[in-house]
């Protein structure tokens, strides 16, 4: 629907690198890039990279056949709560993806992804809704993600890698391969630290950095 109207939900650094793979995917449909905004509950300017940016208030003011907003905040806990006031509004769900992700057999992605540009995703995978993966990051053969797990740039997840709800997977790092008895498991809401080597299983809520990563003992 031409009227339709969609948005970026966030305005910072995450959103204005999803602002543009957006725009280039409603072009491709043939809508206007003057139906595509910023969502931003703190707005800074009205205007930034050629976008209006509005609250969340304004967005739902405006005259639209329908909504759209893909959610651009890395953090997993605050796409929830903005996936549930968005489902509570009638705002739909949008996903979006880089022209260049390489999708290969048998993928399964949640409704609100963000997948940017040179993202792969093998073969035999399953991942939960509102995942982000950032730059160059990839997912190998027969791993399960869960839901608003974000991948910063670079991450290499290999083979049978069972990631739960909510995980941060920090900026290059390298999760080791598990086995189909065995998968490594990242448990829900932990963090693997920038650069980790992760070769064993984290537990829920951890954090682990180095290499080989290990939990952050806390004082």
């Amino acid at each position: 629907m031409t009227n339709s109207l969609y948005a970026v939900y966030g305005a910072s650094g995450c959103g204005r690198g999803i602002m543009p793979l957006a725009k280039a995917q409603l072009r491709e449909q043939g809508i206007a890039a003057e139906r595509l905004v910023f969502i931003d509950d703190n707005p800074a300017a009205s205007l930034i990279n050629g976008h209006r940016v509005l609250t969340y208030d304004e967005f739902l003011a405006c005259e639209a056949s329908a909504r759209y907003a893909i959610l651009a905040i890395a953090n997993g806990n605050v796409r929830e709560t903005l996936a549930r006031r968005c489902a509570a509004d009638g705002v739909n769900t949008w996903s979006v993806r880089a022209a260049n992700v390489i999708t290969m057999d048998d993928v399964t992605v949640g409704e609100g992804a963000a997948l940017s540009p040179f993202v792969t995703l093998t073969s035999n995978i399953r991942i939960g809704k509102h995942f982000h993966a950032n730059l160059y990051s990839y997912v190998e053969h027969d791993c399960i993600i869960g839901d608003f797990v974000t991948f910063a740039p670079g991450v290499k997840c290999n083979g049978n890698i069972h990631i739960h709800d909510h995980a941060y997977i920090g900026a290059d790092a390298v999760i080791k391969q598990g086995t189909p008895d065995q998968p490594l498991i990242i448990g829900h809401g932990a963090v693997v630290g920038m650069g980790a080597v992760v070769t064993r299983s984290v537990p829920p809520g951890a954090t682990v950095v180095g290499n080989p990563a290990t939990p952050i003992v806390r004082k």
